[in-house]
């Protein structure tokens, strides 16, 4: 027997260029990429409504143990998710072609650099 198909939650985001986006979280998984353990986020974008096409945030375990570090505490799975959905956010904000985005999607990341930042906006 076939397993059914996940229903998927779609939402928008109104990006400040004038664009409105459809978006839905489609999964998460542990990866290595050139050679850093990490999480990858996927989500399903959509400018037009017609094409969709994956955006995948790739959270640096290095990064987390750090902020852990200097936090005194562990980043806890929810929040790393709304890390994440809030880099999404970041480069659906920063994007000026739309058009462009399923061909030549953006290396979005997470790491020392922004993941301050990123929990600044989340008040963490």
């Amino acid at each position: 027997m076939t397993r059914p198909e996940a229903v998927r939650r779609v939402k928008s985001y109104s990006a400040p260029s004038g664009y409105v986006y459809q978006y839905y979280f489609y999964e998460v998984r542990k990866i290595r990429r050139d050679g850093v353990d990490g999480t990858e986020y996927v989500y399903m974008v959509s400018a037009d409504r017609k094409k969709v096409f994956p955006l995948r945030i790739f959270v640096r375990h290095d990064a987390a143990e750090k902020w852990s570090h200097s936090a005194g505490r562990t980043l806890s799975g929810t929040e790393e998710y709304a890390v994440a959905k809030m880099r999404l956010f970041q480069a659906l904000d920063e994007i000026e072609n739309p058009e462009r985005l399923a061909s030549d999607p953006p290396e979005l990341v997470v790491d020392e650099t922004n993941l301050g930042a990123l929990l600044n906006q989340l008040d963490l």
